[in-house]
Protein backbone atom coordinates (compact mmCIF):
# COMPACT_ATOMS: atom_id res chain seq x y z
CA UNK A 1 0.00 0.00 0.00
CA UNK A 2 1.49 3.05 -0.72
CA UNK A 3 1.85 6.03 1.70
CA UNK A 4 -0.77 8.40 -0.10
CA UNK A 5 -3.49 5.97 0.00
CA UNK A 6 -2.80 5.31 4.19
CA UNK A 7 -2.68 9.01 4.77
CA UNK A 8 -6.01 9.82 3.12
CA UNK A 9 -7.47 6.98 5.25
CA UNK A 10 -5.34 8.42 8.44
CA UNK A 11 -6.87 11.84 7.99
CA UNK A 12 -10.21 10.46 7.65
CA UNK A 13 -9.56 8.60 10.87
CA UNK A 14 -8.76 12.16 12.65
CA UNK A 15 -12.57 12.81 11.83
CA UNK A 16 -13.79 9.52 12.82
CA UNK A 17 -16.88 11.39 15.19
CA UNK A 18 -17.97 13.18 12.05
CA UNK A 19 -17.73 10.96 9.21
CA UNK A 20 -17.24 6.81 10.65
CA UNK A 21 -19.32 5.56 7.78
CA UNK A 22 -17.05 7.49 5.04
CA UNK A 23 -13.80 5.91 7.01
CA UNK A 24 -15.06 2.55 7.01
CA UNK A 25 -15.45 2.83 3.48
CA UNK A 26 -12.01 4.10 2.45
CA UNK A 27 -10.80 1.30 4.80
CA UNK A 28 -12.60 -1.22 3.19
CA UNK A 29 -11.93 0.10 -0.69
CA UNK A 30 -7.99 -0.07 0.15
CA UNK A 31 -8.28 -3.93 0.98
CA UNK A 32 -10.12 -4.55 -2.27
CA UNK A 33 -8.31 -2.53 -4.32
CA UNK A 34 -4.93 -2.52 -2.75
CA UNK A 35 -4.82 -6.24 -2.84
CA UNK A 36 -2.61 -6.03 0.36
CA UNK A 37 -4.04 -8.13 3.11
CA UNK A 38 -6.31 -7.20 5.93
CA UNK A 39 -3.49 -7.35 8.51
CA UNK A 40 -1.40 -5.00 6.44
CA UNK A 41 -3.96 -2.03 5.94
CA UNK A 42 -5.42 -2.52 9.47
CA UNK A 43 -1.80 -1.65 11.33
CA UNK A 44 -1.30 1.06 9.06
CA UNK A 45 -4.32 2.71 9.67
CA UNK A 46 -4.65 1.80 13.47
CA UNK A 47 -7.51 -0.69 13.13
CA UNK A 48 -7.87 -3.93 14.59
CA UNK A 49 -7.94 -6.35 12.21
CA UNK A 50 -10.62 -8.17 13.31
CA UNK A 51 -12.67 -5.09 12.68
CA UNK A 52 -11.23 -4.15 9.49
CA UNK A 53 -12.32 -7.70 8.53
CA UNK A 54 -15.84 -7.60 9.99
CA UNK A 55 -16.25 -4.03 7.76
CA UNK A 56 -15.17 -6.00 4.66
CA UNK A 57 -17.27 -8.63 5.21
CA UNK A 58 -19.76 -7.04 5.18
CA UNK A 59 -19.52 -4.99 2.14
CA UNK A 60 -18.75 -8.05 0.20
CA UNK A 61 -21.60 -9.58 1.37
CA UNK A 62 -23.53 -6.09 0.08
CA UNK A 63 -21.78 -6.60 -3.06
CA UNK A 64 -19.10 -4.43 -2.91
CA UNK A 65 -16.28 -5.98 -5.12
CA UNK A 66 -12.95 -4.15 -6.48
CA UNK A 67 -13.45 -1.44 -9.08
CA UNK A 68 -9.64 -1.78 -9.72
CA UNK A 69 -9.04 -2.19 -13.62
CA UNK A 70 -6.57 -4.88 -13.90
CA UNK A 71 -2.74 -3.61 -14.55
CA UNK A 72 -0.64 -5.06 -17.26
CA UNK A 73 0.71 -7.97 -15.78
CA UNK A 74 -3.10 -9.19 -14.33
CA UNK A 75 -4.07 -8.87 -17.46
CA UNK A 76 -0.90 -11.02 -19.34
CA UNK A 77 -1.73 -13.33 -16.84
CA UNK A 78 -5.35 -13.77 -17.54
CA UNK A 79 -5.17 -14.25 -21.28
CA UNK A 80 -2.60 -16.78 -20.73
CA UNK A 81 -4.63 -18.44 -18.11
CA UNK A 82 -7.91 -18.51 -20.64
CA UNK A 83 -5.29 -19.95 -23.10
CA UNK A 84 -4.15 -22.46 -20.57
CA UNK A 85 -7.66 -23.35 -20.10
CA UNK A 86 -8.85 -24.33 -23.36
CA UNK A 87 -5.65 -26.44 -24.02
CA UNK A 88 -5.82 -28.43 -21.09
CA UNK A 89 -10.30 -28.90 -22.48
CA UNK A 90 -8.66 -29.87 -25.63
CA UNK A 91 -6.47 -32.20 -23.84
CA UNK A 92 -8.78 -33.90 -21.79
CA UNK A 93 -11.29 -34.09 -24.57
CA UNK A 94 -8.29 -35.64 -27.19
CA UNK A 95 -8.05 -38.27 -24.03
CA UNK A 96 -11.62 -38.66 -23.71
CA UNK A 97 -11.31 -39.73 -27.55
CA UNK A 98 -8.23 -42.20 -27.30
CA UNK A 99 -10.08 -43.74 -24.32
CA UNK A 100 -13.41 -44.29 -26.17
CA UNK A 101 -11.49 -46.05 -29.03
CA UNK A 102 -9.34 -48.38 -27.30
CA UNK A 103 -12.14 -49.46 -25.17
CA UNK A 104 -13.88 -50.12 -28.47
CA UNK A 105 -11.11 -51.95 -29.85
CA UNK A 106 -10.86 -54.54 -26.68
CA UNK A 107 -14.09 -55.35 -27.97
Amino acid sequence: MSGNQADVVTRVGASLQTSRTQYKQHAVRLVLDSGDSIAEIARSIGVHEMTLGKWVKKARDDGEESTRPLDEDERAELEHLRKEITRARMEAEFAKKVAAWFAKGQQ
